[in-house]
């Protein structure tokens, strides 16, 4: 699809070396619009790049890393994106990971899983939120159905106690980020649109559970680039299943416990 340039936008994807992150990096790209790609993995920046950049043209394919489990690498890519970039037309939150089988914590001394699919996201879309406020722009970000089930244990949100169970840590972030998306819609600058989606009929970080494992991700990537378009109508601070707006948990519909997540994701950031 050919653009003007009056009309191309510019979209940061997150994750984009892998599975969902790839394919929607391609759709932004066969939309015409420009997209800062986003890797974890820095080995893998080559072989992401030439793969985005077969199907581009010059110039609208740009690729940043910072590593999700390193929290001042995401700090110092929100500082250079958000010195760089005046406006952003739309932030695709779609780096993620499913729970590894044992408990396991970052170097910042966060549980891995908590901190990749929530902490890091958190703290890069903040830095953002100006340039994505100043083009009147959206935060996608993809959560999971089953953040219905979790919950919030503040006592041990890094679970260094107790039982360690990889679905209910899974649970557990994305109930986090389907929190403060909500938080974000109510709280952010004017001009922002925040919206979390589950974007497919499966769980994309949990292919085991899926009832068709070979199941394409361009229909979910599809859904997450039409949802950060601003002529797409949407609920700011919705939750979304596939286009549909659905019911959320109850904790993100809950003011008074996103306040507190947002107290604690606060202080947390002050003092690192």
């Amino acid at each position: 699809m050919s653009a003007s340039s009056s009309s191309i936008r510019t979209v940061l994807v997150t994750g984009a070396e892998d599975r969902l992150g790839f394919a929607t990096a391609e759709r932004v790209i066969a939309d015409g619009d420009t997209v800062i790609a986003h890797i974890l993995d820095k080995n893998r920046a080559d072989e992401t790049l030439r793969r985005l950049q077969s199907a581009a043209r010059p110039g609208q394919v740009r690729m940043v890393h910072a590593d999700y489990s390193r929290l001042p690498e995401v700090e110092e890519l929100g500082r250079t994106l958000a010195a760089e970039l005046p406006r952003l037309d739309a932030l695709i939150n779609a780096a993620s990971m499913a729970a590894p089988q044992a408990r396991t914590h970052t170097e910042d001394g966060h549980e891995l899983t908590f901190q990749v699919n929530y902490l890091a996201p958190q703290r890069l879309t903040m830095a953002l939120a100006p340039a994505l406020a100043a083009a009147h722009g959206r935060v996608v970000t993809v959560t999971s159905r089953l953040h219905i089930g979790g919950n919030i244990d503040y006592a041990d949100l890094d679970r260094n106690h107790g039982i360690y169970t990889p679905t209910a840590i899974y649970a557990q972030s994305k109930l986090a980020l389907s929190m403060f998306s909500r938080s974000l819609a109510e709280t952010g600058p004017e001009g922002l649109t925040s919206i979390s989606v589950h974007p497919a009929d499966f769980e994309i970080d949990v292919p085991q559970n899926r009832s068709h494992r070979g199941a394409p991700l361009d229909a979910a990537a599809a859904v997450l680039v039409a949802l950060s378009a601003s002529g797409t109508p949407v609920t700011n601070g919705g939750y979304y299943e596939g286009r549909a707006e659905a019911n959320a948990a109850a904790l993100v519909r809950n003011s008074r416990a996103r306040t507190r997540l947002s107290s604690w994701s606060n202080r947390l950031a002050r003092t690192a």
